[in-house]
């Protein structure tokens, strides 16, 4: 008899196994900033010792290490644990934000709208509104991966296309196009109030709005759906080639009822309303909704558009509930917040540990020394803006195959990489806009990405021989094409020297 022979396995199965079992070795996120949290106060006393500092370039200071081991270091790190967590800025902010997303989410609006939205499409725009409709439904957390998802397998199959394809569609949209948007999402909260804390370790004046990032974000929203609309007909679709077992898996799918319609018209006229009364405080010369000073990037509604965020999605939720006749009574909306805040409890305790580590880092001065040393080393070196920030897109998108979550990746780095670049000119927002393209397009194809085992089993359905590495060798086109073309949408945005957001360079200029 035969020995059987052993498959070789590629470079590419051999690193991707290597990845997994590293990044799977890993401490959970929280564990990980209570680690970092210890390590900055060791290194703060070690650092005390042998007298690091650094000369401020912009003041002129010399700034010193201060020592978090000594006996005034131990006593404020018991005295404000409690007002580090309570006081840290993205807290409050995706905790707001999340209450009124929550009643949009529990009410059904918005898996109603994405079901009519692909539902409505033609079926030559079907793969595009796909990767559009996954992309936008990154508002609402995680109803992409939920909901979109499988859909898009159905869909496909009852149009007989691959079901493999439209699911990785959708997958290139929601996961890949994680960072690009239309409306303000919970991440973009939750990324400012980070990037802010980070930005004030130079410059406690700064203020890092959640709309900072929102009109590059817009454009890239149509050039990613493209983008993916032409990979998944041009290289998956071909190399997927006929699904045999397309009547195996027909499913009807069920257009939107006379109910969720009357719903759908209950919230386009909170919409309606809302427009009305914002249009109304912003054109005439002294409307409401004006700044101090009377322009529009200084209106309450640029500042507070997480409440506006809030009553948005809150009232559309709340029409559409009891259009819908979802909702019965009061409690039902309540109970919709509730659950919001439970699916938040594991940010909670993460929170608890990163607001420590960002305060102690802060404390310490350790956070600042290491960027005016850095920004020296990199200015010494003369790579320029884009060289640079290309260089920092590829980082972002290796730490992502390492680890899985955004906010959490973005409180380690912001804290070094803000200061840093501020020191060189560039502007928080920029920064933070770079961490997001780099942390988008990897995200199809980590292992480390909360839902990637869920993905498997979408797949599975169809293929019952695929696993991890049939999922990576499937989006892995994606993720390239997104690297190129959002890397060049980025030369282009830094070349005319283009706003990110509104009030939102790309230059930072020190205070004198």
């Amino acid at each position: 008899m035969e020995k059987a022979v052993k498959k070789k396995r590629s470079w590419t199965d051999r690193f991707l196994n290597v990845t997994e079992k590293f990044g799977n070795a890993l401490p959970h996120p929280a564990t990980l900033f209570a680690i970092f949290a210890l390590m900055a106060i060791l290194l703060s006393g070690l650092a005390s010792f042998f007298g690091w500092q650094a000369v401020h370039p912009g003041t002129k200071e010399t700034i010193e290490v201060v020592n978090l081991l000594s006996v005034e270091g131990l006593h404020r790190i018991l005295i404000e644990m409690v007002d580090n967590f309570t006081g840290f800025a993205p807290l409050g902010i995706v905790m707001v934000a999340m209450l009124g997303i929550g009643i949009a989410e529990s009410s059904g609006l918005i898996g109603t709208l994405i079901r009519k939205l692909v539902l409505s499409a033609p079926k030559n725009m079907l793969t595009f509104v796909l990767v559009l409709s996954g992309i936008l439904s990154n508002t609402a957390s995680d109803v992409g991966y939920v909901l979109l998802i499988p859909l898009a397998g159905i869909i496909f199959v009852a149009v007989d296309r691959h079901p493999v394809a439209g699911m990785a569609a959708a997958f290139a949209g929601v996961s890949g196009g994680f960072s690009a948007n239309l409306i303000l999402g919970t991440i973009d909260p939750l990324l400012a109030g980070l990037s802010q804390e980070a930005a004030r370790i130079v410059d406690p004046t700064v203020e890092v709005n959640p709309t900072a990032n929102y009109y590059f974000m817009v454009v890239s929203t149509f050039v990613i759906a493209v983008v993916g609309t032409l990979v998944t007909e041009k290289v998956i679709e071909p190399r997927l080639g006929v699904y045999k077992d397309a009547h195996e898996h027909k499913e009807e799918i069920h257009d939107i009822t006379d109910l969720e319609r009357r719903g759908l018209r209950w919230a386009l006229y909170v919409v309606l309303f809302l427009t009305a009364i914002t249009l109304w405080g912003l054109i005439p010369e002294n409307g409401f909704f004006r700044g101090p000073d009377g322009g529009f990037l200084t209106s309450p509604l640029i500042k507070g558009v997480v409440a506006l965020l809030f009553l948005g999605a809150g009232g559309c939720g709340i029409a559409y509930g009891f259009g819908a006749k979802v909702f019965k009574n009061d409690a039902d909306i309540m109970k919709g917040m509730g659950k919001s805040m439970q699916t938040l409890a594991g940010y909670f305790v993460l929170v608890f540990f990163a607001a420590q580590f960002v305060a102690y880092f802060k404390w310490s001065n350790l956070g600042v020394i290491m960027a005016i040393k850095g920004a020296g080393a990199l200015m010494a070196a003369e790579i320029g803006m884009i060289p640079l920030m290309i260089l920092f897109v590829l980082l972002s998108a290796l730490i992502n195959m390492l680890m899985g979550s955004a906010s959490a990746k973005w409180a380690i780095m912001a804290p070094i990489f803000i200061p840093m670049f501020m020191l060189m000119g560039y502007s928080p927002e920029l920064s933070q806009v770079v961490y997001r393209i780099g942390d988008s397009v990897t995200n199809v194809i980590s292992p480390m990405m909360s839902f990637f085992a869920l993905i498997i089993a979408y797949v599975q359905k169809y293929d019952k021989n695929s696993g991890i590495g049939t999922i990576i060798a499937t989006m892995l086109p994606y993720s390239v094409a997104f690297f190129i073309v959002w890397v060049i949408l980025l030369m282009i945005w830094i070349l005319l020297g283009l706003p990110l957001g509104p009030g939102a360079g790309l230059e930072y200029t020190m205070p004198q």
